[in-house]
């Protein structure tokens, strides 16, 4: 589907896990769980059946192998019979076992960053009295399963190839959902902007309401000076500019157009072409005129006087700039606080610690530039803060 909660799916489909056996590690992570949020946790056997799902939908398809840690011995055998490049070296055990285990650390990272972040938009939506019915979800997924498939064949293939249930793909909708609920909840008073609040910012903005003056231009740009006072001549003479233009000019995007330059403003030009332009009269041959692009001969064709737009015509693009500035800023100072207060809420058990828990690992010192230009956790990229809208799988 090309909407947002079965792209998120898709692209969640990428590892898994044999279960392991937890017991509470002295953080308040039942036995049986990964992470507790509040009073919900999340078990391991949710964990695992995303993470299958993950996998899945890496294999894109083919067969799925679950990482299995501790020893990944599946993963490595499933590695083992992948053929190898021509030319390059058929890796040892040890290397696939190495590439097993970041494999399976980064999908753990992502399988628990959604359970975690799920969690947590459906606390605050309950929180808030936020509600999405049965139905509004149906009409949703329906809409977006017509989009994404053309035929139900289709759309079954998908389930079967991605390990994913329709229950599976409802969750991630009511999710959608919610979110969407709570960002417009958050922004609701943002969207208020008052008459007054137009006229403040236009009166301390004038100047991005104005027009400045433009000019049309005839050009003819050569090589030296010598060929330049030969097209003026040309000009002079009688000659049409479309013509001339053909015979001299080396500007290809203005010779394609007779010579035309069109809504030339100040500044736009190197210093001595703007000074001549400006100080020019319609109507009247100009040049030669040196630039570091070679001679200009030009004449102004016509002039559009700079205007500005009154506070009525701008009246709508002002209120429209202050509510979505107003609408970020309320969205982003909830996301904040959003973050804050859950992480505070989660804690995760040791092996299954990641940024959104209380008893996150601390971040070791790492020079090097993350693969996203961001200095990240062993390296990796640093994860994006959850937000109502979207939170990250």
């Amino acid at each position: 589907m090309t909407h947002a909660p079965i792209k998120i799916l898709l692209a969640l489909a990428a590892a898994g896990v044999t279960a392991l056996a937890l017991a509470a590690c002295g953080n308040d992570v039942p036995a049986g769980a990964v992470a507790k949020v509040g009073d919900e946790t999340i078990t391991q056997e949710d964990f695992d059946k995303w993470l299958k799902t993950a996998a899945m939908g890496q294999a894109q398809g083919g067969k799925a192998v679950v990482p299995d840690p501790p020893e990944f011995t599946k993963c490595v055998a499933a590695k083992k019979k992948a053929p190898v490049p021509q030319g390059q070296d058929k890796p040892s055990d040890s290397e696939l076992k190495k590439q097993c285990e970041t494999e399976y650390d980064t999908l753990k990272r992502e399988v628990m960053q959604f359970l975690i972040q799920a969690a947590w938009v459906q606390q605050e939506a309950e929180q808030q009295d936020i509600n999405v019915s049965d139905k509004q979800i149906q009409k949703s997924f329906e809409d977006q399963k017509k989009q994404a498939f053309p035929t139900d064949k289709a759309y079954k293939e998908f389930l079967t190839s991605s390990g994913m249930t329709e229950d599976d793909i409802l969750f991630r909708v009511k999710l959608d959902q919610l979110q969407q609920k709570l960002t417009q909840k958050v922004t609701e008073d943002a969207k208020k902007v008052s008459d007054e609040d137009v006229e403040e910012y236009y009166d301390k903005n004038k100047k991005r309401f104005a027009q400045p003056e433009t000019r049309d231009l005839r050009v003819v740009l050569t090589k030296n000076e010598a060929q330049a006072k030969k097209a003026k001549k040309a000009l002079e003479d009688g000659d049409s500019f479309k013509s001339v233009v053909k015979k001299y000019s080396q500007d290809e995007a203005s010779k394609a157009q007779g010579g035309k330059l069109p809504a030339v403003s100040e500044g736009q030009q190197e210093p001595a072409f703007n000074k001549a332009i400006f100080g020019a009269r319609k109507g009247e041959l100009e040049g030669p005129v040196k630039t570091q692009f070679g001679w200009y001969v030009f004449e102004v064709e016509k002039i559009k006087p700079a205007s500005q737009q009154t506070l009525e015509q701008s009246k709508e693009t002002i209120k429209n700039l202050l509510r979505s500035e107003r609408q970020q800023k309320a969205l982003d100072n909830f996301i904040k606080d959003f973050r804050d207060e859950y992480k505070d809420e989660t804690n995760c058990a040791d092996d299954f610690r990641v940024a959104e828990c209380k008893n996150a690992p601390k971040e070791k010192t790492n020079t090097a530039p993350a693969p996203n230009g961001q200095n990240g956790q062993n390296g990796q990229p640093q994860q994006p803060a959850p937000t109502p809208e979207e939170p990250q799988p």
